[in-house]
């Protein structure tokens, strides 16, 4: 990677990430939020928020509309198939079913096994955050964005141990402004811990060592979680179906994407289809998956944005990819799920127009649990790769050694683990670094109400939060624990809101 360490890129935008990420609209299983019950949490259980994944969602796609036990028309999120998509994805689904799989609505009752990807969109568009739920209130008298703005701290009296409002910077002046009831602190898996311990809510000896006076120990920035992936596993075909750049950006294509929203430019990123495993118990179909595969209908060949995207090295890109860099292919990104290794935010200093240190740790649980997953969903994509869905477009696995790992031999078990640690891309899920769970737990930072411990009126409501990554994209359930937070503010002020 270049710089030797991984792009961590975030939505500064409104609308947050949702404005950058591949749209893809996944909830996850049944047993993680059951087991963020289990750990403390009532009400978090998954008959319980089910509901709140049902509230914002609108599916479009109507064989799925009509099971109303799981999904509903009614919300401002439009759920939709791309009306475009390459022979590539169908035969991602047929070496499935090839190779024992099921076709299956995983946002339904059954995760495990394959399908096409549900996407955020809505007639060839995206449809982010920002789109559905702030475009349509955006003339409303109690709502009041304020852009270009740094939030620097949150205000605490210290006698009290309670939070009475923001300190923000806008054009260089600084600004208080003042809650009525409650802070709700929305600034994302890093940037909220980040704001936290700047302001004094955090792990007391590191905010001592960066002089910020302590208010209330916790383990802010501690359980820091993620999804990550080998990124160049990449197979060659002797068709030109896959997506690639030059292909798809042409004039044609252009004009019949804004007159009609049709086309190749209607789909995602070229990511088309997904599938869930249970490596412990792979024929299990209500299992709990620990590996995602997900088909991309090209690979960073494919568009010359890509390798930058992904913070390729060059002198890797150049000795490995250029060679094929006039070729069609398609990869799959074998994803962990349930990873073991746990990372770390911490302060660089007291200013908070310094970026926060970011410690993935990736591959660093006891047992190599997390390396077994990965090698498992690497000899998953090429068994594959080998089916006679993906033989009709002559599928080879592309077989130049990275630089680095090129003194095992290659497709040996020690080249894939090498390979993963030297390609490793993140999905972009950072989660769980302000943990939720009861005051005994002493990993926890918020309530299961989301309010801070210890310091009254303040609440946080984002990915940080999450005891567990789920076994999810996760940006459905961070609207998902915004809706839920939304129920839980006007139960606790009621007529005041």
């Amino acid at each position: 990677m270049r710089a030797g360490r991984c792009a961590w890129p975030r939505g500064k935008v409104v609308g947050g990430s949702s404005v950058l990420h591949s749209m893809m609209h996944t909830r996850g299983n049944r047993k993680d939020y059951d087991r963020w019950a289990a750990n403390g949490n009532p009400g978090w259980n998954y008959d319980n928020i089910l509901k709140y994944f049902k509230k914002s969602e609108n599916m479009q796609i109507p064989e799925l509309a009509k099971d109303t036990k799981y999904h509903s028309t009614k919300g401002p999120m439009n759920i939709q198939e791309p009306n475009w998509r390459t022979p590539l994805s169908r035969a991602f689904l047929d070496a499935g079913i090839e190779t024992g799989g099921k076709i299956v609505d995983y946002n339904g009752k059954k995760q495990i096994g394959y399908s096409y990807i549900q996407f955020t969109m809505n007639n060839g568009s995206r449809v982010s955050a920002s789109r559905a739920f702030l475009h349509p209130i955006k003339n409303r008298n109690n709502f009041f964005l304020v852009k270009n703005t740094m939030a620097t701290k949150i205000l605490i009296d210290p006698r009290k141990k309670r939070a009475y409002g923001v300190q923000l910077i806008k054009d260089g002046k600084k600004y208080t402004v003042k809650a009525r009831l409650e802070v709700i602190l929305s600034a994302g898996a890093i940037n909220s811990p980040q704001l936290l311990m700047l302001s004094g809510i955090g792990p007391m000896e590191h905010l001592r060592n960066n002089n910020i006076q302590t208010y209330i120990n916790l383990p802010v920035g501690y359980n820091l979680q993620d999804h990550w992936a080998l990124g160049g596993l990449t197979f060659l075909i002797n068709t030109t179906d896959s997506l690639r750049f030059e292909s798809i950006a042409t004039t044609d294509n252009v004009i019949q994407y804004f007159c009609h929203h049709t086309g190749p430019l209607t789909a995602p990123t070229g990511t088309e289809a997904i599938a869930f495993i249970d490596t412990k118990d792979p024929r299990n179909s209500v299992g709990y998956p620990d590996l995602e595969l997900l088909f991309v209908a090209g690979s960073i060949v494919s568009q010359p944005a890509y390798k930058h995207a992904f913070s390729i090295d060059e002198h890797l890109y150049d000795a490995v990819y250029k060679p094929i860099s006039n070729m069609h292919t398609w990869m799959v990104f074998p994803m962990l799920l349930r990873p073991q290794s746990r990372g770390r935010i911490t302060l660089k200093n007291e200013d908070p127009y310094e970026k926060p240190l970011i410690y993935a740790n990736y591959f660093t649980d006891d047992g190599g649990h997390d390396e077994k997953i990965m090698l498992y969903g690497i000899r998953k994509i090429i068994e594959l790769s080998k089916t006679k869905a993906f033989q009709r477009f002559g599928s080879k696995l592309h077989n130049i050694p990275i630089p680095k790992c090129a003194h095992h031999k290659f497709d040996s078990d020690l080249y894939w683990a090498c390979a993963m640690k030297t390609i490793t891309n993140t999905i972009y899920h950072q989660c769980c670094t302000a943990k939720m769970g009861p005051r005994s737990d002493p990993e926890a930072v918020v309530d299961p109400r989301l309010k801070v411990h210890g310091i009254a009126g303040l609440r946080v409501v984002d990915a940080s939060i999450m005891p567990h990554i789920p076994a999810a994209h996760t940006n459905a359930p961070t609207m998902m624990i915004a809706e839920k937070a939304a129920d839980m503010i006007k139960e606790d002020w009621g007529i005041l809101i």
